[in-house]
C-alpha cells in the first residue's frame, strides 16, 4: 500500500520510491500561511538517467498491448474521482488555489482528460500506400499553477505528485511513470542534454523554454511548449459585457490563458472600466480551503515581489489605478485584485508577463487597429474575442493558438516510414 506522506517526499523510478543522490531537497511551503508544508527530494542527473533506463526498449510499458494501457488509464481516473476531495484539499494547501475551483475546474478536467486519452490508446493507426510503403505513427515513451491538471494533460497524451501512488494501484508496470522533480541547472539540464531522450513537454517561461532548443549536446529532440503569455481579450461594443468580464482573475491570475491584455471598444469603454472595478473590489481574499473565498494567495514570494514590482512601476504615472494595487494582510502572499485604465501598448505592465491579479484596460475604435495591436507581442499562446458578429472575422487574423485533444496526441508520436516488398499482388 501507498502511503501519502511518502510519496509526496520522494523521487517515483520504476515503481519504487527513491531518496535523492545528494541528500538535497526542495521545499513546498503553503502560500497563505507561509509555513512548510514538506520536503521533497531533489533529483540529479544519475536519477534522470534512472529514470530514462526504466523506459527502454523492451520494458514492460513498450511491450504493453495499446488496449491494456488504456486501461490502466480507465483504472487511474477511477482513482482519482475516487480520491476527489483529497486531491483538491492538496491543491489548495500546495498552490492556494481556491477549493472550489481546485474541486470542479482542476480534478473534473484531470478525470475527464484520462477518460478521454484512454480512448485513444489503440486508435493511433498508421497508413498504407499501393507502392508498398507503410506509415507507422509510433508514440514517444512528462507546472505549479495547475499541478494535478497538468500532470494528466502531459501523461495522458504520452501514455494512450500525489496522482502516482494512484499509478502503482492501478496496476502500471514498472518504469511506465516516472517523476524526478528538481531544479533547471539539475534536473532540467539533465534531460534536455540527455541524447536518449526523445521527447519533452515544457510548460514555464519563454527564457528556459530557449534553452531546451540551444543546448549543443542536443539529439533534436522534439519539443512542445506552452510558455507565457499577454493574452490579449478584445471586447466589442455588440458583446454581453458580463461574460467578458471572467477572463483575467481566475487563480489569482495565475493563468496562462487569463485575458490579462483587455482591449475594449470605445463606446462601452468607460461602462467596462466601471464595472471591473466593481468586479474586482467585490473579491473575498482569505484561505483557499474555507467557503465564500473567492481569491486565494499567489504561489511563491519570488512571484509576489514580481507582480508588486510590475504594479508600482505604473503607479502615479500615465496608467490610471482604478483600484487597490497593494497586498492585503500580514500573513500570506495575498494581493488585491487591481485595476488599471488609460494604458498604452508600450507600458510594463502592457509587454511583460505579470501572472498575477492585475487588470490592464485598453481602448480601441476599428477592427484592424486591435488586431494589429493585439498581434504585436512575441506572445502567442491564447487570444479572446468578445462580439456577436465579428468573431469570425478577427479570430481567423490572430497570431494565437492552441492545441487540443487528437493533435495534442501528434505531438507525442512520431511517423516511421516502412517499406515492404510484396512478392504477388492481386489487385
Amino acid at each position: 500500500p501507498c502511503r501519502t506522506s511518502a510519496c509526496l517526499m520522494v523521487l517515483f523510478i520504476n515503481n519504487e520510491w527513491h531518496e535523492s543522490c545528494s541528500g538535497r531537497k526542495i521545499p513546498v511551503y503553503n502560500p497563505a500561511t507561509g509555513k512548510l508544508l514538506s520536503e521533497v527530494e531533489e533529483a540529479d542527473p544519475v536519477k534522470v538517467e534512472s529514470a530514462r533506463v526504466a523506459l527502454q526498449l523492451g520494458s514492460p510499458w513498450r511491450s504493453m498491448v495499446a488496449s491494456n494501457r488504456g486501461q490502466l488509464l480507465t483504472k487511474l481516473a477511477d482513482l482519482v474521482e475516487r480520491d476527489w476531495l483529497l486531491l483538491a484539499t492538496l491543491e489548495g494547501l500546495d498552490s492556494g488555489k481556491v477549493f472550489l475551483m481546485a474541486y470542479f475546474v482542476d480534478l473534473m478536467a484531470t478525470i475527464k482528460t484520462l477518460r478521454y486519452y484512454c480512448g485513444w490508446a489503440h486508435k493511433i493507426h498508421g497508413k498504407t500506400t499501393p507502392v508498398g510503403d507503410l506509415d507507422v505513427c509510433v508514440p514517444f515513451g512528462l507546472q505549479w499553477n495547475f499541478p494535478v491538471m497538468m500532470f494528466a494533460w502531459k501523461i495522458a497524451p504520452a501514455l494512450c505528485l500525489v496522482a502516482l501512488c494512484f499509478c502503482v494501484q492501478a496496476g502500471f508496470p514498472p518504469g511506465g511513470v516516472n517523476v524526478v522533480p528538481g531544479y533547471g541547472q539539475t534536473a532540467g539540464c539533465a534531460i534536455s542534454h540527455h541524447m536518449d531522450i526523445d521527447k519533452i513537454a515544457f510548460t514555464g517561461s519563454t527564457a528556459v523554454s530557449i534553452c531546451w532548443e540551444t543546448y549543443p549536446e542536443s539529439n533534436l529532440k522534439r519539443v512542445t511548449l506552452e510558455l507565457g503569455r499577454k493574452n490579449p481579450n478584445i471586447v466589442f461594443a455588440d458583446c454581453d459585457l458580463e461574460q467578458a468580464h471572467s477572463g483575467l482573475f481566475f487563480n489569482q491570475g495565475q493563468c496562462c490563458l487569463a485575458g490579462s491584455r483587455v482591449f475594449v471598444e470605445e463606446p462601452i469603454y468607460e461602462e467596462f472600466v466601471h464595472r471591473s472595478v466593481e468586479k474586482a473590489r467585490s473579491k473575498v481574499l482569505g484561505n483557499p480551503l474555507l467557503q465564500g473565498v473567492d481569491q486565494g494567495p499567489q504561489i511563491d514570494q519570488k512571484q509576489f515581489d514580481k507582480i508588486m514590482d510590475l504594479i508600482e512601476s505604473e503607479k502615479n504615472k500615465r496608467a490610471t489605478l482604478e483600484c487597490e494595487g497593494s497586498a492585503c494582510g500580514q500573513q500570506g502572499l495575498f494581493i488585491q485584485p487591481t485595476v488599471f485604465s488609460n494604458v498604452t501598448d508600450s507600458m510594463r505592465i502592457a509587454k511583460e508577463e505579470i501572472f498575477g491579479p492585475v487588470q490592464q484596460i485598453m481602448c480601441f475604435r476599428s477592427i484592424h487597429e486591435v488586431i494589429q495591436r493585439a498581434n504585436a507581442t512575441y506572445y502567442g499562446l491564447a487570444a479572446g474575442v468578445f462580439t456577436i458578429d465579428k468573431a469570425l472575422t478577427v479570430s481567423s487574423a490572430l497570431q494565437a493558438g492552441m492545441v487540443w485533444g487528437e493533435y495534442a496526441i501528434q505531438e507525442y508520436a512520431e511517423v516511421k516510414a516502412v517499406t515492404i516488398e510484396i512478392k504477388r499482388k492481386n489487385s
